[in-house]
């Protein structure tokens, strides 16, 4: 179980969309629908309402604490959209991450709030897959497809993220380190805090100064 989070001040990323043709149909032959079968997104403040009744579903049951409540999932898909990604089958969100930016090499309770528009840590707070898609390998899938999106953003150096002892060996698999217990806890949890390097060692801000 990753943590949660709200506020500070960043402009979300505007999407836009070419409009699609649709051809019409012949006598006979009404097209069901015109949604996609499956899709990749990110994330908007409409979506709001589908994330949490996820999440709310995952994650009270298990551990009785929501990484994010409504209004900080609104926060920072208003704030910082693109650090979030949803898959959604024929309109329908099925799995969902957000993520914000840390300037910090340690997560801390202020990690769990706040978004640091100058950071190039992305903070990974929740991972969530609706109750009726899981057991089919669609949080991986999910996971390893915002990793690889990660890596076209250029001020991202890493993310990282907090999860309980028994979710360490999933993230393992998808190229996660252990760094250790972590400073944060939430009522009587702790978690293990984990990093993916998105870029090497080498990395350095295109204008440090120096």
């Amino acid at each position: 179980m990753p943590s949660r989070a709200p506020p500070q001040e960043h402009k979300a990323t505007a999407r836009t969309h070419e409009p699609r043709r649709i051809p019409v149909a012949s006598p006979g032959h009404q097209r069901r629908h015109t949604l996609p079968a499956s899709e990749f997104r990110s994330l908007t403040p409409e979506d709001a309402i589908s994330v949490f009744e996820i999440e709310r579903e995952a994650f009270i049951l298990v551990s009785g604490e929501c990484p994010l409540h409504l209004d900080e999932v609104r926060h920072f898909l208003s704030v910082c959209a693109e650090l979030s990604l949803g898959w959604f089958e024929e309109g329908r969100l099925v799995a969902f991450i957000i993520g914000s930016l840390w300037d910090q090499e340690k997560l801390s309770t202020e990690a769990l709030t706040l978004h640091k528009p100058q950071g190039t840590t992305v903070h990974i707070h929740v991972l969530a897959v609706h109750r009726t898609f899981r057991q089919q390998g669609k949080g991986s899938i999910l996971m390893w497809r915002y990793l690889q999106y990660l890596r076209s953003l250029p001020y991202v150096r890493r993310a990282v993220l907090m999860c309980e002892d028994f979710l360490v060996p999933f993230y393992q698999k998808l190229g996660f380190n252990v760094q250790g217990p972590s400073e944060v806890t939430v009522g009587p949890l702790t978690f293990i805090e984990m990093q993916y390097a998105v870029r090497g060692h080498a990395f350095v801000r295109r204008y440090s100064g120096c």
